[in-house]
């Protein structure tokens, strides 16, 4: 059954999605978190990047969130998607992400972060520096260096791309082994700082393996499996993640480059990844929120004007498509867009990121809706995404953009 495009006003009555930024879960766009205490008990401000796509970042985000510790959000650009802002260079001249002021003191380097926040809050069930943990923290990076020695240089011969795979999973067995000597799902007998300092590289393993590699590292590997399906029955760790596509298109310019092999299943994977279907990726197991729809409708509604004005397609073309999507995205109802809006939408559908603009499984339902959506009017596709830097995504481009 086809129908028309609703109206701005009809959809903005279809969502009432606003969630408790300050003191509800864990979200991306929260600039405030006093977990119930008064304003007056924030002694920190975490600076961070605008699209929650630095993995320092996260994890230090991730340990705040999960002591809860009252604090504020200020967020500032990375090199590979702008130009870092004078305010932040005179306060860091450095220009590291993240940095954090803790009773006025700027502190850089997220494992001296963690330090400070533990002298000073307490540690995460057990330190950096607890003897259990220490060997986790050096496995830790044994796994990175693997993984960067896989996806970051080229091969020359798909037995080269075997070897790399053969040296990380070599590490991901070890891996696989310390998980299985506790207990439960985490590195120790429960969840503590150790899971924090696992959790950016090893989500970014996941997405950027399976769509460079054709290799799922959560399907693969059950104890990893076990610890990912833990890690999101938190809520703090569900505000923090990102998804598949985020990461493929973000890692390549902060790593200096992700090079695919020539494994016919890797083409499959980048076609689910880039062009769907979405549900059913291994990024994401636990059970759809209510909301997803909404949620996504929402925080289109809240930036339209600067979507429509950014889009390569003229305001006249693409507001009439996007209310098309929209309308099929929270009606399930056909709704063919203007003739030769396919690209915009495309263009669109590549740009959502995750979770700076919305939850994974809204941006499942939006990328479907945009995607179903530009099929009724062709099968072009948008501007590529760059793999040297991110300027599409500078955040400058958003300034007249209303607050997230």
């Amino acid at each position: 059954m086809s129908s028309f495009a609703l109206s701005w006003s009809e959809l903005a009555t279809l969502t009432d999605f606003n969630p408790d930024r300050v003191n509800g879960p864990t979200n991306a766009q929260s600039t405030l978190r006093l977990f119930g205490q008064p304003e007056s008990a924030v002694r920190v401000t975490l600076y961070r990047d605008h699209h929650a796509w630095c993995p320092y970042c996260q994890k230090v985000w991730l340990w705040l969130e999960e002591k809860q510790i009252p604090y504020r959000i200020a967020k500032v650009t990375m090199f590979c998607y702008g130009e870092k802002e004078t305010w932040y260079k005179r306060k860091v001249p450095s220009g590291m992400l993240p940095a954090l002021e803790l009773d006025g003191r700027i502190i850089t380097e997220s494992d001296d972060i963690l330090l400070a926040l533990e002298s000073t809050f307490g540690p995460l069930m057990h330190s950096l520096l607890d003897r259990t943990v220490l060997p986790l923290r050096r496995l830790e990076r044994e796994l990175f260096r693997a993984w960067c020695g896989w996806l970051c240089y080229p091969s020359r011969s798909p037995q080269q791309d075997q070897q790399g795979r053969t040296a990380f999973q070599a590490v991901v067995d070890r891996v696989e082994a310390a998980l299985a000597s506790t207990p439960g799902p985490y590195f120790l007998e429960c969840f503590g700082v150790t899971d924090v300092i696992f959790t950016p590289y090893v989500e970014r393993m996941n997405a950027s393996l399976f769509y460079y590699k054709g290799y799922s590292l959560r399907e693969i590997n059950p104890r990893l499996s076990d610890w990912f399906e833990a890690m999101e029955s938190r809520e703090t760790y569900r505000g923090t993640q990102s998804d598949f596509h985020t990461h493929a298109h973000d890692l390549p310019p902060q790593m200096g480059g992700c090079y695919a092999n020539t494994d016919p299943q890797t083409a499959v994977c980048q076609a689910r990844v880039d062009q769907g279907p979405w549900f059913g990726l291994p990024d994401v197991t636990y059970p759809e929120p209510p909301t997803a729809r909404q949620e996504a409708l929402q925080r289109v509604l809240r930036h339209k004007d600067t979507l429509i004005r950014l889009n390569p397609l003229e305001a006249e073309v693409f507001d009439p498509a996007l209310r098309a999507a929209l309308t099929t995205l929270i009606t399930g109802q056909v709704c063919p867009p203007p003739a030769g809006s396919d690209r915009g939408l495309r263009y669109l559908r590549d740009r959502i990121s995750v979770p700076r603009d919305m939850s994974i499984y809204a941006a499942k339902h939006l990328r479907e809706a945009l995607e179903a959506t530009a099929q009724l009017a062709g099968d072009r596709q948008g501007p590529a995404i760059s793999m040297r830097d991110r300027r599409d995504q500078d955040p400058a481009r958003f300034a007249s953009a209303t607050a997230c």
